[in-house]
This record gives structure tokens, C-alpha cells and sequence, in this order.
């Protein structure tokens, strides 16, 4: 039984991979692949590691080379075997174009591509329809097609900017976190030493306070205390004064 597991693990692993060295599907009409056994046939056909040239107009070029100057033709390995797809050059009718918008809204779906924001297979999609409108414009129209292309790579160049920045940006705002999370431990230090300052400043005042309560009940005390002597002393010199008016008086009334 685990003989037959691993065989089933090992034909799964294999079938996958043919899977993945298989081109995706893709809403670009492509004529049938040709296969390529000999590197001197890649070498031949003019493919190694070369990328295609738009040609000038003025060479009055074939549909065909303009066709795979804006859509290069797909290669990939399948069995050992190299195989290369160029993109069909036949015209497109008014059900081509009705199939392909029907074919993209079902590979949307398929696909699970997000209706709003941010999707990767919303955009591969849409890139896929859009060059193939080119392919469709160019088997009519070249100079058309080239203009199309023209705009096709200004906006990835434009979205492929866009991602540089948002990239930056990203980059930037996780710099500064790590930066603010850095300087937020001693902040929260800081904030903690001034506290516990703050704290013994309070008690120093509190200290104060009472020792000037205690300092300002001395000093009334001591005042109300030499206020009553100065009064007793007041009361006996008034006292002494009156004592004497009447010995003087009474040394008069003798002295008459």
C-alpha cells in the first residue's frame, strides 16, 4: 500500500510538473506550436537569446514580423522536446471579438479575479485582451497596431513606475515604524524617569508645605506672645503713669 501511495505522490509530482512547463492559456490567438529538436534550428530562425526588433514602416515590412515584434512568439520544453507558438495572423471577425469579451468574463470568474483594488490576474487578463485587441488592429491596420503598442508600453511603464513608488513608499513608512518603535522605548523611559520626578518633586513640595505651616504657626505664636507682653507692659507703665499723676497731686495739695 505505501508502494502504490508513493507511485500515485510520484505520477501527481510528474503530471504537475508537465503542468507547469506548459505555457498558460491565454486570450492571444496563437497559431499551433512548432516544435524544435536541433539548437542549430533556433539559431537558424533567428531566436536565440534575440529580442525582436519593431521593423520601419518604410521597409514596408509583412503583417507577420510586425506581429511578432509587438507579440514575441512563446517558447517552452515539454518531454524533452522544444516547442515554440507564434501569434496567429488571421483576421478577426465581429464574433472573434464578441468571443473574446465573453472568454475574458469567464476567465475572471474562473480565475477568481477581484472585482475592485489591487489583482494581479485582473491585470494579467486584461493585458491578455489588450494584446490581442492589438493583434486584431495590426492584421488591419500596422501603423494602428504600433500606436496601440506605443500605449501599451507607456502604461506598464507608467504601473511598473507606480509600483517602484509604491515599493519606496512601503519601504519608507516600515523605516520609520522601526525608527518611531526605536525612539518610542526611550521616550517611554524618558517618560518614566520624569514621572518618578515628578513624583519625588511632589513629595518634596508636600514636605515644604508643612514646614511652612509649621514655620508660620511658630511665627504667630511668637507674635501673639510678644503682643501680650507689649500690652501688659502698656497696661503697667499706663498704670504706673496714673500713680504717680496722683502722688504728684497729692505732694501739691501738701505743699499748699
Amino acid at each position: 500500500r505505501c508502494v502504490q501511495e508513493t507511485d500515485i505522490i510520484q505520477l501527481m509530482s510528474a503530471e504537475s510538473a508537465k503542468t507547469r512547463s506548459l505555457p498558460r492559456e491565454s486570450l492571444v490567438q496563437y497559431e499551433p506550436p512548432i516544435e524544435i529538436s536541433e539548437q542549430s534550428d533556433i539559431v537558424r530562425m533567428g531566436l536565440k537569446n534575440k529580442k525582436p526588433q519593431i521593423p520601419l514602416l518604410e521597409s514596408k515590412p509583412n503583417i507577420q514580423d510586425i506581429l511578432n515584434a509587438i507579440l514575441p512568439p512563446r517558447e517552452w520544453d515539454h518531454d524533452g522536446k522544444h516547442y515554440i507558438q507564434y501569434v496567429s495572423h488571421n483576421p478577426s471577425s465581429r464574433d472573434d471579438v464578441a468571443n473574446l469579451q465573453k472568454l475574458l468574463d469567464e476567465r475572471l470568474i474562473a480565475r477568481q479575479a477581484r472585482e475592485s483594488g489591487i489583482c494581479a490576474i485582473r491585470e494579467e487578463l486584461h493585458n491578455q485582451c489588450f494584446d490581442e485587441i492589438i493583434r486584431e488592429v495590426t492584421i488591419d491596420c500596422s501603423e494602428r497596431g504600433l500606436l496601440l503598442m506605443r500605449v501599451r508600453d507607456e502604461l506598464k511603464m507608467t504601473i511598473a513606475a507606480y509600483q517602484t513608488l509604491f515599493q519606496s513608499s512601503v519601504t519608507f513608512g516600515m523605516r520609520k515604524q522601526l525608527q518611531s518603535e526605536q525612539g518610542k522605548g526611550d521616550l517611554e523611559n524618558r517618560l518614566k524617569e520624569l514621572q518618578s520626578k515628578k513624583h519625588d518633586l511632589e513629595e518634596r513640595k508636600i514636605e515644604l508645605l508643612n514646614k511652612k505651616e509649621a514655620v508660620e504657626k511658630r511665627i504667630q505664636e511668637r507674635k501673639n506672645i510678644d503682643e501680650a507682653r507689649r500690652l501688659e507692659e502698656v497696661e503697667f507703665l499706663k498704670y504706673q503713669g496714673q500713680h504717680l499723676e496722683t502722688f504728684l497731686k497729692s505732694l501739691e495739695q501738701q505743699q499748699k
